[in-house]
């Protein structure tokens, strides 16, 4: 009895998530949904574990105060090399998904900076043991595409 009405409750909530997916996407098309969710899904990961990461090894080091997010990109070039050693990747903080969000709604060229963010993540494997696992990563993000809107309000409320 339990077991049918957890299945009961996980199809309820499947069929919830599936009704605001198809109201956020509109009139894009589900597959290139798809691509625009997974794509920014997977940049959210990678860009909250490398910060987690960061901040971690700081606390740990005894640099309670530290936050990754809101060091200059200038201080955390000095770690690239490391880190790229380590992750297989880099991400500024200015491009940390966190921060990119933060200053969606006033950065009227969005999908610029999505696509520089984009690039400059594939470009900090190159030369790695990770560079075959981040070439092309984002290609499936055509965020050239007006697909989801044509302003950044259209945009934000659809991702």
């Amino acid at each position: 009895m339990a077991d049918n009405k957890k299945e009961q409750e996980r199809a309820e909530l499947h069929r919830a998530i599936w009704s605001i997916a198809n109201d956020l996407r509109g009139s894009v098309d589900g597959w290139d949904f798809k691509q625009y969710i997974l794509g920014m899904l997977f940049y959210r990961y990678i860009s909250e574990n490398l910060m987690v990461y960061i901040n971690r090894g700081e606390h740990e080091a005894g640099n309670l105060d530290f936050d990754y997010a809101l060091l200059s990109d200038t201080d955390a070039e000095e770690a690239r090399a490391g880190l790229v050693e380590e992750k297989g990747f880099f991400i500024l903080p200015s491009e940390l998904f966190c921060n990119v969000l933060r200053n969606a709604p006033q950065d009227e060229n969005l999908n610029e900076t999505l696509e520089k963010v984009f690039r400059n993540i594939e470009a900090s494997a190159q030369g790695s043991v990770s560079e075959d696992d981040f070439k092309g990563l984002f290609d499936d993000i055509d965020v050239k595409s007006n697909k989801l809107g044509s302003s950044v309000e259209n945009v934000m409320n659809a991702l």
